[in-house]
């Protein structure tokens, strides 16, 4: 047999063992999505709180100091809901009005050319939508009525999150020295290896993501304030919170400023939110990201586009958030066992 085929099929076979494994590490953790979900939150939470526990344990003691770290996060957290949930209330019928008359401008826009769309085309679409609406009002009310179930499900994995947070933060140094004691004393050293350099990568990410996303919501906060976008608070903080999808989440919610842009001010002022979206983008790819994530991920773009599809399509919005971590630990643990530092 030739040389190179033997290579070959070594290394298929092996390749064919991993792919075997990681694919029923993937069912597992899907059969228990929940769990593994409440999990990275709870680590997420360790990640950003556990510097401040920490400098809090300077003056007061271990337990209080965990305590003021998460009630004091979580207080932010709800008080920042609430002011958009009021801003959002408050706006909700001057917003109403002007969406009604910025439907009828986005209508004789698209009129005008270069689109030529006939106003019965226009009129036929709303109708069939209308009719849509009604007809298949049980569906959608059903649906929304098995939403709530998601909503019960989300509030115990927050709850679960914040209980497995409260130890992470409190003794998860401990937690990690009771289970390497358990491995046989030739397994220590590269595990705690692997364990390091795979804590200090997500965590660095995770602190990293955050600066980018608060960079990119108040850039964009400003700019829709500056053009008096309607509802410029409560998209503001859906670009924050969709900044976690890299590459795609921004543009995403940009998008969805442009929309309301539109509708509230007209496509000139559409056109500026537009442009914004090509200029935070060009920001955040090419200064936040190699700033602040060169220290923590070091993906190239491609690798990180991949991941983004390719976690979106094994677990949806989920997995698109979770697959750069996962990724970057284990390049991070990868290169740190290859290298031996």
């Amino acid at each position: 047999m030739h040389p190179g085929l033997r290579l070959v099929a070594a290394y298929a076979w092996r390749l064919l063992v991993v792919g075997a494994l990681v694919y029923a590490a993937f069912k597992v953790l899907g059969r228990f999505e929940l769990v593994a979900v409440a999990v990275f939150l709870g680590l997420v939470v360790t990640a950003l709180l556990r510097p401040l526990a920490d400098l809090l344990e300077r003056l007061v003691p271990r337990p209080l100091a965990v305590a003021v770290a998460l009630i004091g996060s979580i207080v932010v957290v709800l008080g920042l809901l609430a002011l958009v949930g009021s801003v959002a209330a408050a706006e909700a019928g001057r917003l109403l009005g002007e969406f009604r008359g910025g439907v009828g401008r986005i209508s004789r826009w698209l009129e005008q050319p270069p689109f030529r769309i006939k106003h019965g085309t226009l009129q036929g679409l709303h109708e069939r939508i209308s009719t849509f609406v009604a007809t298949h009002r049980g569906t959608l009310i059903s649906r929304a009525l098995s939403g709530a179930n998601r909503v019960v499900e989300a509030l115990t994995g927050a709850a679960l999150a914040l209980f497995c947070s409260v130890f992470f933060i409190y003794g998860g140094d401990r937690m990690w020295l009771w289970f390497h004691a358990q491995l046989p004393e030739t397994a220590r050293s590269p595990w705690d290896r692997a364990a390091r350099a795979a804590w200090s990568t997500f965590a660095g990410y995770t602190r990293g993501i955050i600066i980018v996303a608060a960079s990119n919501a108040t850039l964009v906060g400003i700019a829709l304030f500056l053009l008096r976008v309607p509802l410029a608070l409560p998209l503001t903080v859906l670009v924050f919170f969709a900044t976690f999808i890299p590459l795609i989440g921004a543009p995403i919610a940009l998008a969805v400023a442009t929309v309301v842009a539109l509708a509230g001010r007209g496509p000139v002022i559409a056109a500026a939110v537009l442009v914004l979206i090509v200029v935070i983008g060009q920001i955040e790819g090419h200064v936040l990201h190699p700033l602040v994530m060169s220290w923590a991920v070091q993906l190239h773009p491609v690798v990180v586009a991949i991941s983004v599809i390719g976690g979106s399509l094994v677990a949806g919005v989920i997995g698109a958030i979770v697959a750069v971590p996962m990724v970057s630990v284990v390049w991070s643990v990868v290169r740190t066992l290859r290298t031996g530092d």
